[in-house]
């Protein structure tokens, strides 16, 4: 290219220096596609401090001439962190027996900063036949090979780099090389988040007719090892299958097998934002309602992809044969999980009466809050939670004493009938939580009673109440709150054990047997391990929530996280004290509501900050 790419060093902490080559993007010229680059002026090192920052390039530098194993390693280190097509430059450090097995897609180790280094360590390796390098840091989550990423609670990292002398390129001397490492690849979290990017696959929820989000990570540029872009990279991954933690609730309409013809790594769309989608001979036989329900699936996950616009699918045959063609319009209305948003998205919320009240939110100032008809809104009884039906035709509430859960029309006025569920606990905060409903119309609620702890789902709101297996609810463990996603796959819990509250996802399993339904929450996994304490939490669409909660050591936060546990520092909205509950919508034009104490009901609309709605009120809630 004319110019010399390796440009200056700097050293930082523990003698190991910043990466070679760092070019920043060329601003708005990205969006031509930087079809040239410069070659005169300077270059300057960057530090890949901005977390997600993808108009920031890392490029490898392969090793000088007898370069020394201090210098082997920083630059190992360095090149795993760029987009090197198959990871050629970073192989260049290993010794061609470790060129040949290292494997980077095989899984990421993610640490909260770039890993250490430290000087070798001459007592690891006593017949001095190579210097072993220790590497540490703070490990904060792993990514598997089919892309799932696994949040931990932070915890030390301590790995080792090898380093042996063999026989140079010319034969005539020796070069120091790489011949022991760690499997995969090691990020800090800056870099991660640079170099990948989370999107939604779907898959149907088993036995039903509508998708459930699966987040993965996929790179946010060309895949070094498959060399596929990004949009390809996204249907490889929907076709490989669900995530392990979802897989037993969920069904692909793909027939197994199936995979992208042979070959493609490019897939864009034509003028008429139609992407073409050539598959396997595994496909060349499925039904036209298998291959609907295909591209159904395939348009619900390239919609989270804003480098790519598709408004329809064609699936096509191992010929090239039009298998089916649908429109982004039509898998919305078929299979999305929130199909009738009623009145639109407006929230609910508990006055200081105790009377169910609904906010209409849609201008840039919120409008006088409404009564809403029905027994919670004009009965005697006075509420404590709410929970509104995604129908928006019925309530679910639990009295103000904690004991009693109730279920009443909010559209026509009627006798409040007989409470659902019922809690003995001695004291209101021992009794019944918050209630949610599901997308089939379920409703869940939990009894926090101290001596026998419970979760409950009650069928359409007025069947016979069904005990949640819950075998992991034991040793003094109880569910606080809890919120179910719109497509009842996955519940949200608030789980208090000893002094701690930990938000956890867990997968919702539904059996029957002799026509009785049996149902469970399994598998349990923290969505929010850094977080030492959680307060509430709030779905904000297919597989983000809304989360309230501290830090070790810090302050309240009001964040959103991935139900895979991931996060990124620009996901903190804005601060706000004393958060006692949270509503977000489905969508993200509605703004986030919050119950923050002193200040009554508070919203947040998109690109603002919080504004005050009510002076007085609490429970605040979006149907669901």
């Amino acid at each position: 290219m004319g110019a010399d790419l390796r440009g200056k060093r700097e050293t930082l902490g523990r003698g190991r220096p910043v990466r070679g080559v760092v070019l920043a993007a060329c601003g708005s010229l990205l969006v031509a596609g930087c079809a040239t680059m410069p070659d005169s002026g300077d270059v300057q090192t960057v530090k890949a401090s901005n977390p997600g920052d993808s108009q920031v390039r890392v490029y490898a530098v392969a090793p000088r001439e007898n370069a020394d194993p201090d210098e082997i390693v920083d630059g190992f280190l360095e090149a795993m962190t760029s987009d090197d097509p198959g990871f050629a430059t970073a192989r260049k450090y290993l010794t061609r027996q470790a060129a040949r097995t290292w494997k980077p897609e095989e899984s990421i180790t993610v640490l909260t900063n770039a890993p250490g280094r430290d000087q070798a360590d001459r007592m690891a390796d006593p017949e001095n036949k190579g210097r072993t390098y220790p590497l540490s840091g703070r490990q904060i989550a792993t990514v598997d090979a089919s892309h799932a990423y696994q949040p931990k609670a932070p915890a030390e990292y301590n790995q080792s780099i090898h380093v042996v002398q063999q026989p140079s390129a010319d034969g005539k001397g020796k070069e120091w090389r790489i011949d022991n490492l760690p499997k995969g690849l090691v990020l800090g979290e800056a870099d991660f988040l640079r170099n990948y990017r989370s999107v939604n696959k779907y898959y149907f929820a088993s036995g039903e007719n509508w998708v459930v989000a699966d987040p993965v990570y996929i790179r946010q540029r060309q895949d070094p090892v498959t060399r596929m872009d990004p949009v390809t990279q996204t249907v490889k991954a929907l076709l490989e299958g669900p995530t392990g933690w979802l897989e037993p609730a969920v069904d692909s309409r793909f027939p197994s097998g199936t995979e992208l013809r042979e070959g493609v790594t490019t897939l864009t769309t034509d003028d008429q934002s139609t992407l073409k989608v050539p598959l396997n001979a595994k496909a060349d036989h499925v039904s036209a309602l298998a291959c609907k329900g295909m591209a159904a699936q395939l348009l619900f996950t390239l919609g989270d992809l804003t480098s790519v616009r598709v408004e329809q699918v064609e699936i096509q045959g191992s010929k090239g044969e039009r298998l089916c063609l649908l429109g982004k319009g039509q898998a919305r209305d078929e299979f999305s999980p929130v199909r009738n948003p009623g009145r639109g998205e407006n929230p609910y919320f508990v006055d200081e009466h105790g009377k169910l009240m609904m906010l209409s939110v849609d201008g840039r100032q919120p409008d006088k809050p409404a009564e809403v008809p029905g027994p919670f809104g004009k009965g005697v009884v006075a509420l404590r939670s709410v929970a509104v039906d995604r129908e928006e035709s019925h309530a679910a509430a639990v009295l103000q004493e904690g004991r009693e859960l109730r279920v009443g029309s909010i559209t026509t006025d009627e006798e409040l009938p007989a409470p659902v569920v019922t809690s003995a606990g001695l004291r209101p905060e021992d009794r019944l939580s918050a209630p949610s409903w599901d997308g089939r119309g379920d409703l869940w609620v939990a009894d926090r009673n101290r001596l026998k702890p419970r979760l409950w789902m009650v069928p359409g709101g007025q069947g016979e109440r069904i005990e949640v297996s819950t075998p992991w609810l034991r040793d003094g463990a109880r569910v606080e709150s809890l919120r179910v996603s719109a497509d009842g796959v996955r519940i949200a819990l608030l789980v208090t054990k000893g002094d701690r509250t930990t938000l956890q996802i867990g997968r919702v399993e539904r059996t029957f047997v002799e026509g009785r339904q049996h149902v469970a929450v399994t598998d349990l996994e923290n969505a929010a391990p850094r977080l030492e304490s959680v307060t509430a939490v709030s779905w904000a669409g297919p597989s983000r929530l809304v989360v309230v909660g501290t830090e070790a050591g810090g302050v309240q936060q009001v964040r959103y996280v991935q139900t895979d546990g991931s996060t990124s520092a620009t996901s903190v909205l804005p601060g706000l004290n004393g958060v006692d509950a949270v509503a977000a919508p489905h969508g993200e034009q509605a703004p986030v509501v919050a119950d923050s104490g002193n200040d009554g009901i508070v919203r947040l609309a998109p690109g603002a900050n919080w504004q005050p709605v009510v002076k007085e009120g609490g429970s605040p809630v979006y149907p669901g």
